[in-house]
Order: structure tokens, then C-alpha cells, then sequence
């Protein structure tokens, strides 16, 4: 996969997130997402990666908790300096972010068709929205993620939680955003369903151009889409580049054993 290094979509400068005065999640993080590439995240449970994808994603997170705040240093996303933003800013950004959070699949309405939850942003952001036009996106977006458009009259129940997170992945997209962030997008998936999501989120990004920041648990499924990895501990990256590189420099590893606690710590989120 080509990444222009001309071009940032995500800068973080000693990023320092928490969700309160105290309470520290990130702490003093630097990284560049440049357009076209997949950074993938990877950590144990409360290392911050997570909170570190909350925080891109901003205004498009969904559900009512509120995103981390920057307690020092600074992020941008697409131009924009996220600290201190203004709510104006913050939500132009959010048609531009796609957010694909933990157990997406969960978060689609219950009492919508798979259709109208896929089409459901596009009538967000503009009230006026042509329905047939936002149809004929949401079905091109069920193709895209390998399901048959027959799921498009079904309701959320009828599907099974691996096909549910491919529909939340296909509402994340709806408005041809120009970064995506997938909070562990394979949690809870079977083995076999695993993969096949991956390699969904993978084509998609070569056939749209959009960058992205994949959260995981398992360093070698992560491996086979991203461009280059960050590995969190404690809210520090202790290990930042290509996969190779990353687990052949001794320094890197000495706080933390990545390929162990990697491979074998299946239940991390």
C-alpha cells in the first residue's frame, strides 16, 4: 500500500488526554497519520489506545459519553486544532471522521431497517436528503462489505453479530468520510469472522483513499492491513513503526513483551 508522506491528516505534538483534571489516559503521545495510510493501535486493556481513537474521532462518537479532553500538548485532524476548538469546528469535522466504535454492531437502531441504519448519517447531516439517492449509497456501502443486498429490508436482530459489524462499518462510511477510526472493530467476532472484517476495512481503504487508525488486540491479525503500528503501555507508546521494526529493537521491548502479551492475551479491548 502506497501512503503519501505529503500530506498529515492526523498530528498529535505531546498529546496529553484525560477525562478529568487528574485522570490521565494518554501521556505525551507524538504521531503522524499521513493520507492513505492504516495506523494501526494495539495495548492491553486501559492503555489508552482506546482513548487515544475517542479522541480523533471527537463529535462522531457515538453513544453519550463525551471525548477526552486535551490536557496538554496538541492534536489536529484535517487542518484542525482539535484543543480548544470551537463547537462550529468540532462539527464540520465530524461528517469528515467515520467512527466505527467498540461493538458497533450493537449501536445500530433496533426499530430501523439494515437500509435506513446505513443511510441514517446522510439524513443527519442534511434533513434534505434524497432518499433514493441515500439508498442507492447505503446498498453500494452493503455491497462493499460483502453482504447481499437482500439484508437491506432486515432488522438489526435477524443478522448475526459478525454481519451487524460489517453494517456498522458501511453506516461509518456513508458520508465518504476522509478518516476512518475502528475502535477494535473485531470484538466479540468469532476467529473465522475476524479476518474477514479486516480485509473488508483494507479493500474499502484502497478503493476510497481514506486514512485510517485501526484499534486492536492482536498484533498479528493487525499486521496484514496496517501500513505501520503503535503499541500502547500505560498510556505511552513504547514501540512505533513497521511491525518488523517494532519487535526487533530490543529498547522497544524491554517494558513490555509484545509478542507474547500480543498473542496471547486474546480478551484485551
Amino acid at each position: 500500500m502506497s501512503v503519501s508522506h505529503s500530506a498529515v491528516t492526523v498530528r498529535a505534538d505531546d498529546l496529553t488526554l484525560g477525562y478529568g483534571v487528574r485522570e490521565v489516559a494518554v501521556d505525551g503521545v507524538n504521531f503522524e497519520l499521513f493520507a492513505g495510510e492504516i495506523l494501526g493501535i494495539v495495548g492491553e486493556a486501559g492503555s489508552g489506545k482506546s482513548t487515544l481513537a475517542r479522541a480523533v474521532a471527537g463529535q462522531t462518537l457515538l453513544g453519550e459519553t463525551p471525548p477526552p479532553r486535551i490536557l496538554g500538548g496538541g492534536l489536529s485532524v484535517l487542518g484542525a486544532a482539535l484543543r480548544d476548538a470551537s463547537a462550529r469546528v468540532r462539527n464540520q469535522l465530524a461528517w469528515r471522521v467515520g467512527y466505527l466504535p467498540q461493538d458497533g454492531g450493537s449501536t445500530l437502531e433496533p426499530r430501523m431497517t439494515i437500509g435506513e441504519n446505513v443511510a441514517s448519517p446522510l439524513f443527519q447531516r442534511d434533513r434534505r436528503a434524497n432518499p433514493d439517492e441515500a439508498g442507492r449509497r447505503a446498498a453500494a456501502l452493503i455491497d462493499s462489505v460483502r453482504l447481499p443486498l437482500s439484508v437491506m429490508d432486515k432488522f438489526p436482530h435477524e443478522l448475526s453479530r459478525g454481519q451487524r459489524q460489517r453494517i456498522a462499518l458501511a453506516r461509518a462510511l456513508v458520508v465518504a468520510p476522509e478518516i476512518l477510526v475502528a475502535d477494535d472493530p473485531t470484538m466479540g467476532v468469532d476467529v473465522l469472522m475476524r479476518g474477514r472484517i479486516l480485509d473488508v476495512i483494507k479493500v474499502m481503504q484502497q478503493e476510497h483513499g481514506f486514512s485510517a487508525i485501526v484499534v486492536g488486540h492482536d498484533l498479528r491479525e493487525l499486521r496484514t492491513i496496517t501500513d505501520r503500528i503503535a503499541v500502547m503501555h500505560a498510556g505511552h507508546f513504547v514501540g512505533f513503526g513497521k511491525v518488523d521494526e517494532v519487535l526487533s529493537d530490543p529498547q522497544r521491548r524491554r517494558r513490555y513483551d509484545l509478542e507474547i502479551r500480543l498473542q496471547h492475551r486474546r480478551n484485551w479491548t
